[in-house]
């Protein structure tokens, strides 16, 4: 057992390890059209004097960030240490693998090529798993529904099987997610002993060279700006639109239905793709899997996520795999958020019996369930791409994710925010917030940005969860006309405290995080013009702008 293994199994509070480690590094696994892709197997010592027994369970994990160090500890030492065969191959292009990395378009045909080479070895038991977080999830999710998979249980983290969506969330284009992935890649590829700091200080956003890339336009220099060079899949991300066949061979839902093996998912309500993992639960449930969720206060690479995502894991993997205790309920484990939250089970999500519970906007800055005044007058958002409504905290990749003080934030010229009274008695909601707001703009195409926020009594106001959706240009809405923005939030789980009021804020961007709308409906690549653009938000009689909240009866906690 390494030193490192060690320290994190007892911080993780895992059982104990049961295994001497041994490692068979650079393994060549041929890939789908003959590049070779390297591999590490982290297998108990033990195996070598096995005789007849027959070996453990394999878990393979296909990454594109490496095979050893901390990576190689958290995902190939702490399970071969409790009886796995770990095979940790990385993905084309990547770590001393052949061929170019082009995101996501190979793992379904490495992956079968993996698990059928994985067959073919003498260290082979019978019995295949999966696991792993994030683009991890998304290589499991490109073999799961397939008839030669075979696996016997998966375990996709944080992911979802489709990144076409979540770059372009709401009509507009993901800009800060997509460009620190891509900078955090690059630099990555590059090699050399800065890059792990290097990739570090992408995620964070501290990185000085990442911060002129985002503020940079036209896009499609942002990647040379922020790492020196031309990213080719950023390049075709900014001109390959959601329809494009570039995406939809990378989309991976359609074969969900046909997933068998009993799976896992763990996720946190900051993740970036949270959505279209809860959309994987429920497409799974419909076909007659049943999965289980979990889903805690977390962001995608919240620290506080490892330990129990690991614990998940290990006790699910040695239920369904070795047979090891009772299997896990395939049931919601959830943490509601907020004063009075913490760990809730539900049988599935949305949990039954929830009562959708309109708020709408008033004047004044109010909000309440009542209808708004006829002749409530239209509050003004004057949006200028030059100084964007930046974005704070929510799902975002990097370490300032998350919930955040909104109160800076809220007080800029172009946020504006609706407030409710403070609460005679506690509101629990768990599901998905809609909201629908009336708004007119002098612009052909302009953004809403909506955020739902719970104000405590000394004035905090942290976010819960939030969205953004873009209106295209359209010929049947000239400048002027009221449109309807309609939005589905984040998924949530929130509990508002007696006292605590409902907030909901409305702007018009939230730059990094989303791309800024230049007002001119150019590609989005190449648009350099700016235009300032005045957005009037409509709560009269005639145009009612409300937010829906999916309540829980006092009773279902």
């Amino acid at each position: 057992m390494s030193f490192a293994s060690r320290l994190i199994g007892k911080r993780y509070g895992l059982p104990a390890a049961t295994a001497r480690v041994k490692v068979a590094k650079n393994l060549r696994i041929p890939g789908a059209d003959g590049h070779i892709l390297l591999a590490d197997r982290y297998y108990p010592a033990d195996i070598d004097e096995a005789g007849d027994r027959t070996p453990p369970p394999i878990l393979l994990v296909r990454s594109p960030y490496g095979r050893r160090a901390l990576f190689g500890a958290t995902q190939g030492l702490l399970f071969a240490e409790r009886g796995y065969q770990v095979v940790i191959q990385s993905c084309r292009g990547t770590f001393g693998s052949g061929g170019p990395f082009v995101p996501q378009v190979h793992e379904k045909a490495d992956g079968l090529a993996a698990l059928e080479w994985i067959r073919q070895q003498p260290w082979y038991g019978g019995t295949i798993a999966t696991m792993g977080p994030s683009y991890l999830g998304y290589t499991q999710w490109a073999v799961a529904g397939e008839k030669e998979a075979g696996l016997a249980a998966i375990v996709p983290t944080i992911t979802m099987p489709h990144f076409g969506l979540p770059t372009y969330d709401g009509g507009s284009f993901s800009l800060a997610n997509c460009l620190e992935w891509s900078s955090m890649m690059a630099n990555m590829q590059a090699g050399g002993r800065g890059m792990a700091r290097v990739a570090l200080a992408q995620l964070r956003g501290g990185s000085p060279a990442l911060r002129r890339g985002l503020a940079t336009l036209p896009l499609s220099e942002s990647d040379t700006v922020a790492v020196g060079r031309h990213v080719d899949f950023y390049q075709d991300w900014l001109t390959h639109g959601l329809d494009d066949e570039y995406w939809t061979r990378q989309d991976h839902r359609q074969t969900l239905a046909n997933v068998t093996a009993p799976v896992l998912m763990v996720t946190g309500w900051y993740d970036i793709f949270l959505p279209w993992q809860i959309e994987s639960y429920q497409a799974l449930r419909a076909a007659g899997n049943t999965p289980r969720l979990v889903v805690g206060p977390w962001f995608h690479v919240s620290r506080g996520a490892a330990a129990p995502t690991v614990t998940e894991t290990l006790t699910f993997l040695d239920a369904q795999v070795k047979g090891f205790g009772e299997a896990p309920e395939p049931i919601v484990r959830a943490f509601v958020t907020g004063e009075g939250g913490g760990w809730r089970e539900y049988r599935h999500w949305p949990p039954p019996g929830v009562v959708p519970t309109s708020y709408r906007l008033q004047p004044g800055g109010g909000l309440s369930a009542d209808e708004p005044p006829a002749d409530a007058e239209p509050d003004v958002i004057r949006y200028d791409p030059a100084d964007p409504t930046p974005s704070l905290g929510g799902p975002r990749l990097g370490r300032d994710a998350g919930a955040q003080d909104n109160r800076e934030l809220e007080a800029r010229a172009d946020v504006l925010t609706y407030t409710g009274p403070p609460l005679a008695a506690p509101v629990r909601f768990a599901g998905t917030v809609t909201a629908s707001i009336e708004a007119s703009s002098d612009r052909e195409t302009f953004d809403i940005f909506v955020r739902l926020c719970d104000v405590s009594p000394s004035g905090v106001s942290t976010n819960i969860c939030d969205r953004l959706v873009r209106l295209a240009p359209d010929p049947q809405a000239p400048p002027g006309t009221v449109r309807t923005a309609r939005l589905e939030l984040w998924p949530a789980a929130h509990h508002f405290q007696t006292g605590h009021r409902i907030r909901v804020q409305v702007s018009c961007g939230a730059h990094p995080r989303y791309a800024r709308n230049l007002g001119t409906g150019e590609p989005l690549a190449t648009a350099t013009t700016m235009l300032t653009a005045t957005q009037r938000v409509h709560h009269d009689a005639a145009h009612v702008s409300s937010i829906v909240l999916p309540v829980l009866p006092a009773q279902a906690g």
